[in-house]
């Protein structure tokens, strides 16, 4: 186990001092299955409870380097929180923390036993939520809501897929007893669904509940011409070609080059003939003539508030002037696009953030400064709700 302990150090600096995720440096990691499961089980829960760790062991040191600082964090999670005996822990913890280090971890951990759990009724530490995020939330949505938000962040993801019915149907996909279908497309699983036969055919893809409802919201129909503006990886692009029955065209812009090339093999391996991805800036107003499209998927670049179950770090890395800086993007993207919308079409903006100057607020900015759109809908999911992403959506019509 001695190796998974340093696989788990070297993860959670990344993630807390060099704003690392957790789930890009565990696909590089060289673990077996085994050592994979312990792995996953301490470095999501250290991230996640964080400031409730550190509250157990920051008594007994006033001043800590930071990879002993990471040391402590999950080996106190590991004391308190996963079936690991107390000797085993303390005997990994100084070996990691070598010869000048170890002897004060033995100490800071043994006074930390004797202590035993040290429980708080302060939500940002009952939760391990920055404040500023818990005071955004109380603000925004009242402090009933923000606590509930906070509570379930704090929960193992449920992990969530889509059938491709241009590849299967959900009568035969209900032949396999690991999927637990919620509706006509979405299911639930447990363990690994990209290494399903199901999945390398393309039969079934990961995507959580929330985002499939953002692609409802389009109401896309076959042999329409559609702009999905920030596509990539592609998963929501693949669902609009699909509502579409594959007739019709796509066009799927993406920044980067690498992500546009990730849409061209997700398209490939899920039937997909009618996407075209386009390596674009969405801020800028230039690659399209106006009026090209019947309808056009703002799935902007977010702050992400509503995915700390998926990325519990998020809550690490953000600070709250990174929101302003957000906003900015999102506005250009909302205004870009919406030049490229026929009249009598449907634009849906959206994001997987809990933030309504993200969300609300951006929606009625966009609309006080174009008259010939309106609101037809807007939707918030609270991550409670359905075990699923917090996220905003809401369905504009050009008049």
């Amino acid at each position: 186990m001695a190796k998974a302990r340093e696989i788990i150090l070297d993860i959670l600096y990344r993630v807390f001092y060099d704003s690392g995720y957790a789930s890009l440096l565990m696909r590089k990691m060289k673990a077996d299955e085994k050592d994979a499961a312990f792995i996953a089980e301490t470095v999501y829960g250290t991230i996640r409870s964080r400031t409730l760790l550190e509250e157990q062991w920051k008594p007994f040191a006033k001043k800590t380097k930071q990879k002993t600082a990471v040391i402590l964090d999950f080996s106190v999670y590991q004391l308190f929180f996963m079936d690991v005996p107390d000797y085993a822990v303390v005997n990994e913890a100084v070996e990691l923390a070598g010869k000048h280090e170890g002897k004060f971890v033995n100490a800071v951990l043994r006074r930390v036993i004797e202590q035993g759990l040290i429980t708080s009724e302060k939500p940002e530490v009952k939760y391990s939520h920055p404040a500023w995020i818990q005071g955004l939330w109380k603000a925004h949505y009242g402090e009933e809501t923000a606590l509930k938000i906070m509570e379930h962040d704090q929960k193992k993801a449920v992990s969530y897929g889509r059938i491709n019915t241009l590849r299967t149907s959900k009568e035969e996909m209900e032949k396999d007893p690991a999927l637990d279908f919620i509706d006509e497309i979405c299911f639930r699983f447990e363990g690994s669904l990209q290494k399903s036969k199901a999945f390398k055919e393309g039969k079934v893809l990961i995507q959580d509940y929330s985002s499939q409802q953002t692609v409802k919201l389009l109401e896309a129909k076959p042999g329409m011409k559609v702009l999905d503006a920030c596509a990539a990886p592609g998963t929501k692009t693949q669902q609009i070609a699909m509502f579409m029955e594959n007739k019709g065209s796509i066009t799927a812009g993406e920044l980067h080059e690498h992500r546009a090339k990730l849409i061209d093999e997700l398209m490939k391996r899920t039937g997909v003939s009618i996407v075209t991805s386009r390596v674009m800036d969405a801020t800028q107003k230039v690659f399209f003539e106006k009026e090209s499209f019947d309808r056009i998927l703002c799935d902007v670049p977010c702050s992400g508030l509503g995915d700390l179950s998926h990325k519990p770090e998020i809550r690490w890395h953000l600070k709250p002037e990174d929101l302003d800086e957000i906003t900015v993007i999102q506005k250009e993207i909302l205004s870009s696009c919406s030049s490229y919308l026929k009249k009598g079409g449907i634009l849906v903006y959206s994001t997987c953030t809990l933030n309504r100057k993200e969300n609300e607020n951006q929606v009625k900015s966009f609309l006080k400064a174009h008259e010939d759109f309106e609101l037809l809908s807007e939707r918030t999911i609270f991550p409670f709700e359905y075990d699923s992403d917090g996220f905003y959506m809401a369905a504009l019509r050009r008049n």
